[in-house]
């Protein structure tokens, strides 16, 4: 009777034992050092966005059509810039969560190990969005200051699936819109290859991300799992609706205060942002994380 009952257990840890030795195979296989894969020497081409012109906030829209395609190249490229300053704040916060997750636990164990590879990981993408958005000509974006308090007390509070989807979610958004623009040759040819770098390295941790995410879920009530869908959407709107810093239209050169409305207004952009979420939100439906109130906060942030 004993093994009977602990033969589902035993089996769940090892298939989650597998998934990350598959994940560590992976990564020993196919990783990317940026500082010798990235070009950083050449000087920056400015006949080239820093992003598929169509994924720009304000492509679609009045202003846009009046643009001159030197100010729609460098538009991109400071929004391109800001994507990548808020990558590199979720993914310091997502450091944090996943050390503090596997603090004093079994360093033996394959999840553990790959943890700290998905860390060492991650530390490469911030140091190469970092050099990147420096390349760009662009600032040090940052998210406002009351959403980077938010950060830090998610970063310190959340466990768990909240932790994990949350990654998820910065993962997901980001994935889609990289893969179009590391195939697109309007843009600049150093921004492809950070793109690519991080498509290919990512979608291991995305990998992980939902792995974890089932497997914490797997013990939650109806409560828990109800409060966890709503920490999960406001994690979401606040990572998606930081990624362009409204400063980038001033930096561009740009009426910012018009570039600001129309942006808000722009249905083209909110498709785009939908369209890319698809996947992700198949998965948070699958895992029952689609409760009223966090559609509420998705659709707020144009994410369904």
């Amino acid at each position: 009777m004993a093994s009977s009952t602990a033969g589902p257990e035993h089996r769940n840890r090892l298939d989650e034992h597998d998934v990350s030795r598959r994940l560590l195979d992976s990564a020993a296989t196919l990783s990317y050092d940026p500082v010798t894969e990235v070009d950083w020497d050449t000087p920056l081409d400015k006949d080239f966005h820093g992003a598929s012109p169509e994924w720009s906030t304000l492509y679609g829209t009045a202003y846009w059509g009046e643009l001159t395609e030197a100010q729609r190249k460098e538009l991109t490229r400071q929004e391109a810039a800001s994507v990548a300053s808020t990558g590199i704040w979720f993914e310091m916060i997502l450091q944090q969560m996943v050390l503090r997750d596997i603090y004093a636990k079994d360093a033996t164990d394959p999840r553990f190990q790959w943890a700290l590879t998905e860390i060492a990981d991650e530390c490469r993408h911030s140091i190469m969005f970092a050099r990147g958005a420096a390349k760009l000509g662009a600032p040090a974006y940052r998210p406002r200051r009351s959403v980077v308090e938010l950060g830090r007390a998610f970063k310190t509070l959340a466990f768990g699936e909240t932790a994990y989807a949350a990654i998820l979610v910065a993962e997901e958004v980001l994935d889609v819109m990289q893969r179009d623009w590391m195939r697109d040759e309007r843009v600049a040819p150093f921004v492809r290859t950070i793109n690519n770098i991080h498509v290919v390295e990512e979608s291991r941790h995305m990998k992980f991300a939902r792995d974890e995410t089932r497997r914490r879920l797997r013990q939650a009530g109806p409560l828990r799992r109800r409060l966890s869908a709503f920490v999960i959407a406001v994690a979401a709107y606040f990572i998606v609706t930081s990624m362009v810093n409204p400063k980038v239209y001033a930096n561009a050169g740009l009426d910012a205060k018009r570039a600001r409305a129309e942006a808000r207004a722009n249905q083209h952009h909110k498709s785009l942002m939908r369209s890319s979420c698809s996947g992700l939100m198949e998965f948070l439906a699958s895992a029952r994380l689609l409760t009223r109130p966090a559609l509420a906060l998705y659709q707020r942030a144009s994410l369904i």
